[in-house]
């Protein structure tokens, strides 16, 4: 194996991760997973690339079988330390085919062509001798390695396998394969860097290109959200009237179609952040979003994907329905909509139920003659806010996703996190700004390009991930 590009072969105990690891530091989702023993049979390469270049190489291996065996096959032949690689060598040459040890043989040969070891254990089962054997076999071949402790589970072990695998590897890093934010596998890359000294420059580069990759991705993303808010709020549909009809008869059908545009909008939106990131093959698991619902639009559904209450009169986001105290006393409801009609002035009322509505249907005429019935663009001040803060919410759960996490991507708004709350309040100006030129119908192109501009950092406040695991 050349130098140039830093190859890695992750050893270990079958069912250990090991293949999570690979899946993760490749940034691949097509490493086969599972939780059975033995999944991994023989090696396969995954490049690591970007823009055409190969970073660096990791190397799924199957998982040892007969260490102990294969070790006392060794010592056997062994002569003096200086001799021990040959004595490695000697053993594949000869097993090799052999049906004996064809685990070892496998996991052992990209090891013996030059790649580096990464030996993965899971620091959530206690340590015990019979990881030794795999240990002393790999330190015999002499090549640059390093131990991960991969807790699959909870880390109770952490301790006593540091002591353990600290007598045979310079290196001891602790790793969650399935949690590692960003900025945790970009520290790892760097250690890898210290394994071999002709490492360090291209790990170092491909560090670089990863954090540039990861700034294309923002804007993708930024740019993505922002299409979609312009779309939301600049979207109709239209019907087409016969004569002599009734149009309250076609009304419901049309103002279902108008939702259903919107809701495959963010749909499309949502799949085409996800491979922005790399998951092409993401499972969602989602919230209903009944845009019919005008609960939709209350004070808890802004608490959690919009803004907060203190920042809806900062942002104008109830517009301007009510003021002051008048709004103090209306979220005391289940809604906005409902202390409105309960408890603020009949004319507040009816601008907050106006603001409320999502579209509904009107007639109007058409240049050359007949009706049509005509459902959008929409005038709701509050939808951008919640589309905006779901948007952000499922950002951030793909920015701290890891290719080895093949569970569902869940999405449910209880609990989650308010992102939209995040927005520095003249950046939420600007915002609304721009929502309400497009709620004017101003169709300026750069309104797009504005608004991506503007969210780009919000975006990015996703990569600064809270419970980075310790470093080893």
């Amino acid at each position: 194996m050349s130098d140039s590009v830093p190859t890695f072969a992750v050893v270990g105990h079958p069912n250990k991760g090991k293949s999570s690891i690979v899946s993760t530091l490749a940034h691949d989702d097509s490493v086969r997973i599972a939780p059975d023993p033995g999944t991994t049979r023989v090696c396969r390469k995954y490049p690591m690339k970007l823009d055409g270049r190969v970073q660096y190489v990791l190397v799924d291996t199957p998982g040892f079988q007969r260490a102990r065996k294969a070790l006392a096959w060794m010592r056997e032949r062994e002569t003096r330390a200086d001799l021990h690689r040959a004595v490695v060598e000697s053993f594949v040459a000869a097993e090799r085919g052999s049906g004996r040890f064809d685990d070892e043989v496998e996991l052992l040969t990209p090891v013996l062509e030059g790649a580096g070891i990464l030996y993965v254990v899971d620091g959530s089962v206690p340590y015990g001798p019979e990881y030794e054997p795999e240990m002393e076999i790999l330190r015999w071949t002499g090549e640059p390695s390093m131990a991960l402790i991969n807790p699959i589970g909870k880390a109770d072990h952490i301790a006593s396998w540091r002591a353990a695998l600290s007598q045979y590897f310079k290196i001891v890093r602790v790793f969650d394969a399935l949690t590692a934010p960003f900025e945790k596998r970009l520290e790892l890359l760097q250690a890898f860097g210290a394994l071999r000294e002709s490492w360090r420059a291209p790990l170092e580069e491909a560090v670089r290109a990863l954090m540039q990759e990861r700034v294309r991705v923002r804007e993708r993303v930024s740019r993505l959200v922002a299409e979609l808010l312009v779309d939301a709020l600049t979207l109709s549909v239209s019907k087409a009237l016969p004569d002599g009809a009734d149009p309250r008869e076609f009304e419901a059908a049309l103002e279902r179609e108008y939702h259903d545009a919107l809701r495959k909008r963010e749909r499309d939106a949502r799949r085409q952040v996800e491979e922005a990131y790399g998951h092409g093959e993401i499972e969602r698991r989602e919230d209903g979003f009944d845009l019919s619902d005008p609960d939709l639009f209350s004070v808890e559904h802004w608490v959690l994907w919009g803004l907060r209450r203190r920042q809806l009169v900062a942002s104008g986001a109830v517009g301007g329905a009510l003021a002051g105290g008048a709004l103090d006393a209306a979220v005391g409801g289940a809604s906005l909509m409902l202390g409105a009609l309960f408890g603020a002035a009949a004319g507040g009322a009816a601008a907050l139920w106006s603001s409320l509505r999502l579209e509904t249907a009107r007639i109007q005429g058409l240049p050359l003659g007949g009706r049509e019935l005509r459902c959008g663009p929409t005038r709701n001040r509050n939808l951008p806010w919640v589309l905006l803060g779901r948007a952000l919410h499922h950002n951030a759960r793909l920015a701290g996703r890891t290719h080895a996490d093949r569970g569902a991507l869940e999405l449910e708004s209880a609990g989650g996190p308010s992102w939209a709350e995040r927005i520095e309040s003249s950046r939420r100006a600007a915002l609304e700004r721009i929502f309400g030129r497009l709620r004017d119908g101003d169709t300026d192109p750069a309104l797009t390009e504005d608004l991506a501009q503007l969210l780009e950092p919000i975006v990015a406040q996703a990569d600064v991930a809270p419970g980075v695991a310790q470093e080893g």
